[in-house]
């Protein structure tokens, strides 16, 4: 293969390239880096479109190589029911950084699932009770089904409870995930009852209003708040967010676009109530759980680094398998 040519990877060919453990392997690696202070901030842009929305994430990060990538996702919650499209639609692009020469092209709404799943794990890993064992997903699209197999790896799961507003969603989960992972995978109507039971929830909805309130949670609950990448979505109330410890995966971007914002636009919270940013934890320089009866929120609204992450353990795998879907551009 032409090394000078630029790799081109479909969706399938991402998931055959990167497994869960080696995404979320370098999403930690990436958090720490950044928690270290040895990454740049990443950007972000966010444009509306009609019944949609664009972003547009860029960041570097030096690894075996310094890369660069930067990702085009258009995000239409309606796609399903009017298209027959996804609701993720998209590009990485990922570059050598020393000369600017484009490395790969790649799909990704399968880079997403993976990283946005790999960086609850790593918060998992650092923030919930070490036997936590009952898992409670709200939202059961292809980022549930994601977010169970990553949480899989870090933690000791037994059960799981599959919430979605689309009951045969979630019974399609249910019986998905449990011949998947060999685990029991109930589907439920009582989203509350459920997350009582649990030690943690995640939450990965489109919803534009609060789905949970500080009542609906028990203390020691680690609550992963996924679905708020736009300041109209909202899937946790402001009163829940106070009276949790919260952990962002970039303080000041949960503040614009996740479910901080409506905490702070609620006053009940400030951008300094922040506990620390996940890649503060990773590195050790904050601490994570401080007892078992913490009630700990990540607010992951998706870093830019965490795509550069994924898309070059990607490439580098792809290198490896002696992948030949290549052109050249400059051609």
């Amino acid at each position: 293969m032409n090394r000078e040519a630029t790799l081109l990877l479909t969706r399938h060919e991402v998931a055959r390239l990167l497994t869960m453990e080696e995404c979320i392997a370098a999403v930690e690696q990436a958090f720490r880096l950044y928690g270290e202070k040895q990454a740049k901030p990443p950007g972000m842009l966010g444009l509306d479109a009609n019944k949609g929305a664009f972003h547009i994430k860029a960041g570097f990060l030096r690894l075996q190589r310094n890369y660069f990538a930067v990702k085009v996702n258009a995000n239409y919650p309606e796609n399903g029911e009017r298209f027959g499209l996804p609701t993720i639609q998209g590009m990485v692009m990922l570059c050598d950084a020393e000369n600017g020469r484009p490395l790969a092209v790649m799909e990704s709404a399968e880079i997403t699932a993976r990283r946005t799943a790999a960086a609850t794990a790593v918060a998992a890993k650092y923030l919930a009770r070490p036997k936590s064992a009952v898992l409670t997903v709200c939202g059961c699209g292809v980022q549930g089904q994601a977010q169970v197999r990553a949480l899989a790896v870090v933690l000791p799961l037994r059960s799981v409870f599959a919430y979605d507003t689309f009951r045969e969603r979630a019974e399609q989960f249910a019986e998905q995930i449990a011949d998947e992972l060999g685990i029991e995978v109930r589907a439920v109507a009582d989203l509350r009852k459920a997350l009582l039971e649990s030690d943690v929830g995640v939450t990965c909805t489109t919803s534009r209003k609060p789905l949970l309130t500080k009542d609906d949670v028990p203390p020691g609950i680690f609550l992963a708040a996924v679905g708020a990448d736009h300041p109209e979505k909202q899937e946790l109330g402001p009163a829940l967010m106070a009276a949790c410890k919260v952990v962002a995966d970039v303080a000041e971007q949960c503040a614009a676009i996740g479910d901080l914002h409506h905490a702070i636009a609620a006053g009940t919270m400030q951008l300094s109530d922040v506990h620390a940013e996940l890649g503060e934890i990773v590195a050790g320089r904050k601490p994570g759980r401080r007892s078992p009866e913490e009630m700990i929120i990540f607010d992951s609204t998706g870093m830019a680094l965490q795509d550069v992450a994924a898309a070059a353990a990607t490439y580098e795998n792809a290198l490896a398998a002696g992948w030949n879907s290549a052109v050249d551009f400059a051609a």
